[in-house]
């Protein structure tokens, strides 16, 4: 007999779809750690990524690619602890789906055991579509990823805009297609034209979710150090700063600094 009570306060994949179908906007920040989780999800964010741009803005490596299933793993259970409302979606990390679906579906099984997360975010489109659906028919929702796919940069070389030749663009729509015919619930789509993401956006049923892909997708994300400022070393045209609190953390940081060496801090008030 199941024990399972639905909690009307947690926001699902198929509040998603159904936020597409009325028209709504859907909100999505990446979080790596119990702290900042809890602020987003407080403020009300619709989804929380942890992403694996954990490598870069948490690691300081130049590529998502040294991410490991374990590392992904600790930000995940990191992030779910500090969650109560917002869809948690965990990336997938670099290698972990690979063209085995039997392989791949271990690594998805472990990372929903082990971090408590809602969902997985996997990059790809027809190449992948076996792991996925292995994957979704075990019970596990998937979020899928076209355009600018930071775990190929190798094989691309650039970050430039993708898709933006008729042959790529129609590979892409293609993707979608069969990504949502897999039973995907949702696909960011980074870093393409806007028109294009007009385009895929009105032929799929389930919600596309836009990073430096213009106003027509379902939803947008950015990387939250990004967006409060924290990060001044990445700045490419889609991103809104709606922060700086790298002046603000530096500012405190310096009067800590002047008050320790003046013998101010701690005071008689802040000692026992």
């Amino acid at each position: 007999m199941s024990t399972y009570a639905e909690d009307n306060r947690k926001v699902t994949t198929r509040h998603l779809i159904e936020m597409k179908q009325r028209g709504e906007k859907i909100s999505m920040l990446t979080a790596y750690d119990y702290s900042m989780a809890s602020i987003i999800d407080q403020a009300g964010m619709d989804v929380i990524l942890v992403g694996d741009s954990a490598s870069n803005v948490m690691a300081g490596n130049i590529t998502t690619l040294p991410m490991t299933l374990d590392q992904m793993i600790y930000h995940g259970r990191s992030v779910t602890n500090g969650v109560k409302r917002a869809l948690v979606i965990v990336d997938m990390p670099f290698g972990t789906v690979s063209g085995d679906p039997l392989k791949s579906l271990e690594h998805a099984i472990r990372m929903m055991k082990e971090t408590g997360a809602d969902a997985l975010k996997m990059e790809g489109g027809e190449e992948v579509i076996p792991d996925i659906r292995k994957i979704i028919n075990a019970g596990i929702p998937v979020m899928g990823h076209l355009g600018l796919m930071p775990q190929s940069i190798n094989k691309y070389g650039t970050y430039n805009v993708r898709a933006k030749d008729d042959a790529e663009a129609d590979k892409l729509i293609n993707d979608a297609l069969l990504l949502q015919e897999a039973g995907c619930f949702g696909i960011v789509l980074e870093k393409i034209p806007a028109g294009l993401t007009k385009k895929v956006s009105s032929q799929l049923a389930i919600p596309t979710i836009g990073i430096g892909a213009g106003p027509d997708a379902d939803g947008q994300v950015l990387v939250v150090y990004d967006m409060l400022g924290i990060n001044r070393n990445f700045s490419p045209k889609f991103l809104r700063r709606y922060a700086d609190l790298h002046a603000v953390m530096t500012e405190a940081v310096q009067n800590y600094i002047k008050d320790v060496k003046a013998v101010d801090f701690p005071n008689r008030n802040e000692s026992y």
